[in-house]
């Protein structure tokens, strides 16, 4: 028998892969916000914080997507057995 999932394991997981996906994004942003500022911008703060803005955006809209689409498989291998096999 598989092993059963409760649903208070599914929202965590969801919730952990959630900000851990934003704070990556977010990170991401803000690099890039503050190679644009020293490089391009005579270090002006506001690349940095547009870079930090546009990261916390697509985080949340990743979040939005997960939490309103729960069938979905994250990368999780789905094994296809014929007819034969056991």
């Amino acid at each position: 028998m598989a092993a059963e999932v409760r649903s208070e394991d599914e929202l965590g997981k969801k919730w952990d892969r959630c900000l851990a996906d934003t704070i990556v994004k977010m990170g991401g942003g803000l690099a890039v916000g503050v190679v644009f500022s020293v490089f391009l911008f005579k270090r002006r703060p506001w690349p940095v914080a547009f870079g930090t803005g546009v990261g916390l955006g697509m985080g949340y809209s990743n979040c939005q997507h997960d939490f309103r689409n729960p069938n979905l498989l994250h990368g999780t291998f789905v094994k296809k057995i014929e007819k034969g096999e056991k």
